[in-house]
């Protein structure tokens, strides 16, 4: 193995929320490669998580048993397959994805900017904001299983809906195929930083958060939700419903991961009890 093993390390520092308690074993392959062979000595039965940006997620403070691998600034090739389609690891950040088509003049893709994770989560949950979803231009995906061995699949194998992805057992995404369509750079870029202009003054950016702490119960939005219960400002310990955009949860400096799962649950039963809306939500909670 080439890549960077470490045991018991806190994830606090790979989540966007900076909580979280300590991985039994962490590791960040060099590259696709190193990875399968990372996967072939692990034990069949030995949990494994993947984590890109870790904006999605929510770490016990007990952290999570087995083993966790970090994709972020490893799996971060990006190529041009043929005029019209991009190649990108899982490790690749959203963002980065979305200028690199733009700057070659290509479209479709440019809401990806206002994603706060990376290839490998957007396609697991098919993520998307501004009326655009991830799968709307994969054709293929690259995976690995537990064995290491890499498949290539349509994406006519897998099933797609709101932040939902179902398909073959067992592999995860390592790469993703986009098929765009010819642009222009100067209008692809200015539309990525209009977008990045509007998520700034609607969301709060620049703080810990995991983005979206719930999925909208279409057609309602849960941040609609949230502000007519008065929940904005609410907060347990140092978590805090964000008095920007009601559907955030922010660090202020020293929460822990209960603080933030206990507001959520707050959250959960104040919208239920005034509006009989159960709100499920978008972050994975995920440790002992």
């Amino acid at each position: 193995m080439r890549g960077r093993l470490l045991k018991n390390a806190s994830l606090a520092e790979y989540t966007s929320w900076r909580v979280g308690g300590p991985a039994e074993m962490l590791y960040v392959p060099s590259d696709l490669n190193d990875l399968a062979v990372f996967l072939k000595q692990l034990p069949e039965d030995e949990p494994l998580l993947w984590l890109g940006l870790g904006s999605n997620v929510l770490v016990r403070d007990s952290g999570v048993e087995g083993a966790v691998i970090v994709t972020q600034g490893a799996l971060h090739s990006l190529s041009q397959l043929d005029a019209q389609t991009i190649r990108a690891e899982a490790g690749v950040a959203c963002a980065q994805l979305a200028r690199y088509t733009a700057r070659l003049s290509l479209t479709g893709i440019e809401f990806m900017a206002g994603i706060p994770g990376t290839v490998g989560g957007a396609l697991a949950m098919n993520a998307g904001c501004w009326g655009g979803e991830t799968w709307q231009r994969v054709v293929q995906v690259e995976t690995m299983n537990r064995a290491g061995q890499r498949q290539l699949r349509p994406a006519s194998d897998y099933q797609t809906g709101y932040r939902h992805v179902t398909g073959p057992k067992d592999e995860w995404f390592v790469a993703g195929h986009f098929k765009l369509a010819l642009g222009e750079k100067a209008r692809s870029l200015a539309e990525i930083h209009e977008l990045l202009e509007k998520r700034s003054a609607s969301q709060p950016t620049g703080l810990p958060n995991c983005g979206s702490v719930f999925r909208n119960p279409k057609p309602d939005y849960a941040a609609r939700l949230i502000e007519q219960c008065g929940l904005k400002g609410m907060r347990i310990g140092d978590a805090i419903i964000s008095e920007k955009h009601a559907n955030f949860i922010i660090n202020q400096g020293k929460a822990t991961a209960s603080d933030i799962e206990a507001l959520i649950a707050k959250i959960i039963d104040n919208v239920f009890e005034q509006h009989g809306v159960r709100l499920m939500t978008e972050v994975c909670i995920i440790g002992k």
